[in-house]
């Protein structure tokens, strides 16, 4: 697997290749295909809206959310096309890479002038023992 620094530095580089030929102002799931493409251009492993299960009182859920993208399976990747990123974008991908036991994440809004603006790295502040995704992510084919 990649540096973990390097794959970020992709992602946010293929981010702006993106922003640079569509600009502002397009849906979140334009904005995902594109990047994924963008992605696979630079040889990078990317899955697109990843079903991710959790653990809740003893029971899994089978599909609890949706991760926009995992690239490398290392970075887990949220999307945005908002005018503004509330506390509450954040607190989501928070919540995902800690539920996923991914390290980092990045939380990237594309409604902004200059890309570099609409980019948050998100760090995972405590490690799962077991992640509720581990066999999920495992198979890159999903």
């Amino acid at each position: 697997m990649k540096e973990i620094n390097q794959v970020t530095e992709q992602i946010i580089g293929a981010a702006i290749e993106v922003h640079r030929a569509k600009g502002p102002g397009l849906l979140e799931s334009a904005y995902e295909a594109c990047l994924a493409h963008e992605l696979s251009i630079r040889g990078l492993n990317c899955c697109r809206q990843v079903a991710i299960p959790l653990t809740y009182k003893g029971s899994v859920i089978e599909i609890a959310f949706r991760a926009d993208l995992v690239i490398e399976n290392a970075v887990l990747v949220e999307l945005k096309a908002v005018e503004t990123v509330l506390p509450v974008h954040k607190a989501q991908i928070l919540s995902y890479i800690r539920e996923t036991g991914h390290r980092i994440g990045l939380l990237i809004n594309f409604h902004v002038l200059r890309l570099v603006d609409g980019v948050t790295r998100i760090f995972n502040d405590r490690a799962l023992s077991e992640p509720s995704v581990s066999s999920v992510l495992k198979n890159p084919s999903s």
